[in-house]
């Protein structure tokens, strides 16, 4: 059993939280972050996980963990099914469905033990893991949804059906530049879409399950900050109403948990950027599910190659679609290596927050994942903006047209003329845009760094008064 950090016992009994993370990247570090800040109040804690990227338990030895085993497809895209976006989306649901019984087993068989034991406070899924918050309110445990994304997205999940009701979805081709007024700043073509029906009918869905999740919980927990969306908090919890909301971000600089990740980290990048000259280097990064087409790569190779700048690029295996094996890095174009010998260097996988953190780093080309984007806005990078799907559409709205502290690439397919213009403008700090967005940038990051605990302690009194 773990050990407490602080006090919040009932009598001779420690209270005990149970977790379960979407065991995709992006979901698994803010579920773990939370985790950590919980143990450290008191709570005991236990980690219900799938064997898909299933946690290190020895990395948390003071955490309990129990695998709930199911068969969980592979969610990556076939010919059946190429479309990563839909094979994604069917992959979560799949895992719902999958999940439920023997999740529900393995609830009822730790209920029973901890009658003797701590008491159990409540169980905190994915807003993605619907089924899983069912199970646990009809055993009779409290249930509270962490969304890892910002309030302004699931605002727009909220109001999904409306903007299908009114026409603005599905987006049209003629009408994506057009503003959504129901939302500003959105544009429809910030909105999750899909020209295939089947497509948008399973965004759809997920939209909606993320939202019941949330509504038909104790409480929604999001991986966000008042100074970054003080507007879009304050109409969430207007339009949420009955249910609280905890804004406990950045969890990345609150939270004592080291990082999670699925896939190993490069750490000899970082005494590479020791090499580099201060706020010179371009970091780039396309996050763990984002793809991209190989004549997206060969522009994006050369885009880079042509600016001239210093650069750490992360080039995962199974970035490009259609690549085999998946197990291998993407081969870059014949001559990049000689074009870029000395300038730059490239990773399959690099520990992400401390390369923001490095003074080296002068800007960040996204894919706009909500925890690639708010590690940015900690550090004070500027970014550049890519985005794929989901709600990195929104996130990057937000970083060129709100906070101002990047720049959006048009949609469509890369051209290395547009790289190398791009990163220009965003890499020049001694001139207009790229000065600007630095500064900004470094503001934001200032208000980030005055961020207190004090709804993480509104949060610890709710989950004990549960």
């Amino acid at each position: 059993m773990g050990s407490s950090a602080g006090d919040t016992a009932t009598g001779d009994r420690r209270r005990r939280v149970l977790l379960f993370p979407l065991p995709y990247q992006g979901h698994i570090n803010p579920m773990f972050q939370l985790a950590g800040l919980l143990h450290s109040r008191g709570f005991a804690v236990t980690v219900f996980h799938t064997h898909f990227n299933a946690p290190d338990a020895s990395l948390h030895p003071a955490y309990d963990f129990v695998p709930v085993p199911v068969p969980v497809p592979n969610c990556m895209p076939d010919e059946a099914n190429p479309d990563a976006v839909q094979a994604t989306l069917d992959h979560i649901l799949a895992m719902n469905r999958a999940c439920e019984a023997p999740f529900r087993e393995r609830l009822a068989a730790l209920l029973e033990q901890q009658r003797t034991r701590d008491g159990v406070a409540c169980l905190i899924a994915d807003t993605q893991l619907l089924s899983l918050l069912d199970v646990a309110r009809e055993l009779g445990v409290p249930t509270l949804a962490l969304r890892t994304g910002s309030a302004a997205c699931f605002r727009m999940f909220a109001a999904f059906p409306a903007l299908c009701d009114k026409g603005y979805l599905p987006a049209q081709e003629s009408q994506l530049d057009a503003p959504v007024g129901e939302l500003p700043p959105y544009r429809v073509r910030d909105l999750p879409s899909s020209s295939s029906s089947a497509c948008f009918a399973v965004i759809s869905e997920a939209i909606s399950r993320i939202v019941t999740a949330a509504a038909t919980s104790s409480g929604l927990i999001l991986n966000t900050f008042d100074a970054l969306e003080p507007a879009e908090l304050a109409l969430l919890r207007q339009e949420l109403a009955t249910v609280p909301v905890f804004d406990i971000g950045p969890l990345h600089k609150l939270s004592p948990a080291a990082s999670n990740s699925v896939l190993q980290q490069d750490r000899g990048c970082l005494d590479w950027l020791d090499t580099q000259a201060p706020a010179s280097v371009l970091y780039i990064s396309f996050g763990s599910i984002a793809s991209m087409s190989a004549t997206d790569l060969v522009e994006t190779a050369w885009g880079i190659a042509n600016s001239g700048r210093p650069f750490l690029w992360v080039l995962r295996p199974g970035l490009v679609r259609g690549a085999p094996p998946e197990s291998r890095q993407p081969p870059l174009p014949d001559g990049f290596h000689a074009a870029t010998r000395g300038r730059g260097t490239v990773v399959r996988w690099a520990p992400q927050e401390e390369v923001l953190a490095h003074p080296a780093v002068g800007g960040f080309w996204t894919h706009c994942g909500w925890n690639s984007t708010l590690e940015a806005v900690c550090a004070g990078v500027p970014m550049m903006c890519r985005p794929s799907f989901g709600d990195q559409m929104g996130n990057a709205r937000y970083v060129d047209h709100v906070w101002r502290i990047g720049l959006a690439l048009d949609g469509g397919e890369v051209e290395r003329g547009e790289v190398e213009a791009a990163v220009a403008a965003l890499m020049d700090g001694g001139g207009e845009p790229g000065a600007g967005m630095r500064r900004r940038a470094l503001e934001l990051k200032s208000r980030a760094a005055e961020t207190s605990c004090l709804n993480v302690d509104k949060l610890v009194s709710h989950i004990l008064a549960l």
